[in-house]
């Protein structure tokens, strides 16, 4: 079956009624600030009212989608409507063009004020100087209180935020209850569960496979994550592509080969032959059209699999273990962060103050699936029920399902995803071993930790 490849989020055709009505006004001023001096502005800014300035603020976005796009052109609405002398230019370029863009406008120094910063970009954007320190607005925002310790922790270096999150990403396992129950199969609790189940499940004369596999854009948050599970405890937590040890790499042991080894078998016995190529659109979409019976994902995909399948036919559980009852994962983030070249910083912390602030941010989690930043959305029963309690139990577990705290001392690791792209579809096509692609993969890491004893 080939799935058409469109940008990530886009068949997450979210309602936005959830948002509707959510306001919450932010003071500040609408002078404009340089990068000195913006300590003060920035205390200023929580508290002083607006002048008549009419200051237009160019916003740009990194994980674009058509219904996305739409629930960010609703709260930019309200924060319009709540700040009259202030306008927002949103820039959607399409996902995956969009990082490229914001490095070239970065590198140019074009007007822009606020951009989407990922948890794969801070590295970058803090090393170039491109984005502000955000501690001095933050520290005089009240509801920073409540944003959640991983929410700051991924946004932040040396203890100083750069963003603040939109939202956490964390990953789980989503399956066809309906297929497993049918098959008399339990949900899968490790990757040899999960092979053996997609085995099974497999029947390429139905269109019917076992595993969403994703061998194109993203593929690499796989490949990683088959490594690490099955380099276990010998993993360095702090250092998730390293051992204990400090020099060895995920990708430099027998582990990693018997991982990989694994990996290539749910390629080729439970994946359809186009999934080499598969990004995150093609992968959630043979699960919601009923040609896959497994899906690993963040929970940004429940609110389509609400939409697009029946209820009862899916469910979630936890994430797959390696042969040590360990499984890792990475908890991920994007959110608003303000360049440091912005000539209306005071405005900027405003719009990012605004589409922070509790109402807005629990209604766009609610609508787009992720969890929210502040801890009083917890209490929500929508993030205490179905499939988010698996995430919520997961968290509870965390000597066998354990977070990977975010390593910021590589600060050149942007191309991964195309390193790991590129080798591992030559060695799933045959056009390489799996040793030289270790041995690839495993040199990569070993030159970054090189540069940073430089």
């Amino acid at each position: 079956m080939g799935v058409t490849k469109k940008s990530k989020y886009l068949y997450l055709g979210l309602a936005t009624t959830v948002m509707a009505g959510m306001l919450s006004a932010c003071g500040g001023n609408s002078n404009d600030s340089s990068n000195s001096g913006n300590t003060n502005n920035a205390a200023q800014s929580n508290n002083a009212g607006s002048t008549q300035e009419k200051v237009n603020l160019r916003m740009i976005e990194s994980l674009t989608s058509p219904a996305r796009t739409e629930l960010l052109k609703a709260s930019i609405k309200r924060f319009e409507d709540a700040n009259p002398n202030i306008t927002v230019e949103l820039i959607s370029p399409p996902f995956d063009q969009a990082d490229n863009k914001i490095r070239t406008m970065l590198g140019a120094g074009e007007d822009l004020d606020v951009l989407e910063v990922r948890d794969l970009t801070i590295n970058e954007d803090v090393t170039n100087g491109y984005v502000e320190n955000l501690e001095p607005y933050a520290s005089k925002w009240a509801d920073y209180a409540t944003v959640s310790q991983a929410a700051k922790t991924v946004a932040s270096i040396a203890d100083k935020p750069y963003f603040i999150a939109n939202g956490m990403y964390e990953r789980q396992m989503f399956y066809r209850k309906d297929w497993f129950d049918a098959a008399g199969l339990a949900a899968p609790k490790t990757w040899e569960d999960v092979y053996n189940a997609g085995k099974k499940l497999t029947d390429p004369s139905k269109n019917h496979y076992g595993f969403s596999f994703r061998g194109g854009p993203g593929g690499n948050g796989y490949v990683d994550a088959i490594a690490q599970s099955y380099n276990g405890t010998n993993l360095d937590e702090a250092d998730g592509h390293f051992l204990k040890d400090g020099k060895t790499s995920i990708y430099g042991t027998p582990e990693a080969k018997a991982a990989l080894e694994l990996y290539q078998k749910i390629f080729k016995d439970t994946a359809p032959a186009d999934s080499i190529n598969w990004g995150f659109a093609e992968q959630v979409q043979a699960f919601t059209s009923g040609v896959t019976a497994m899906l690993m994902q963040d929970p940004d995909v429940i609110g389509v699999l609400n939409e697009k399948m029946e209820k009862g036919t899916w469910a979630s559980t936890f994430l797959p273990v390696g042969p040590t009852g360990k499984t890792f994962y990475g908890i991920g983030a994007a959110g608003w962060g303000m360049t440091s070249f912005s000539k209306h910083k005071d405005e900027a912390w405003k719009l990012i103050e605004f589409l922070s602030s509790p109402a807005e941010n629990t209604a766009f989690c609610k609508a787009f699936g992720l969890l929210p930043i502040h801890s009083s959305a917890s209490e929500d029963p929508v993030f205490q029920e179905g499939p988010y309690a698996t995430l919520l139990e997961m968290n509870t577990k965390p000597e066998d399902y354990i977070p990977l705290k975010p390593n910021y001392s590589y600060t050149e690791i942007g191309d991964w995803g195309d390193v790991v792209m590129k080798n591992t579809q030559a060695w799933l096509l045959g056009q390489a071993s799996l040793d030289d692609t270790l041995k690839i993969l495993d040199k990569y890491w070993q030159d970054q930790k090189a540069k940073l004893a430089k």
